[in-house]
């Protein structure tokens, strides 16, 4: 978890059962093993974007 302007950001979660969210989330560890933050921050970005975790798309009502 990182602050963003003062707020705290959640690290995201893998959905379990998710191939994608399963491999994001191992190279995730390994590269917060091996010290790479800003591989860790592409894992979380990718996460976060990945279709489980998007926001839905807001539809306009007339």
């Amino acid at each position: 978890m990182r602050a963003r302007h003062g707020a705290a950001v959640l690290e995201p979660v893998a959905v379990e059962g998710c191939d994608v969210c399963a491999a994001l989330a191992a190279q995730r560890e390994e590269a917060r093993r091996r010290g790479g933050q800003p591989t860790v921050e592409d894992c979380d970005n990718e996460l976060r974007a990945h279709a489980h975790h998007a926001r839905p798309a807001r539809r306009h009502t007339p």
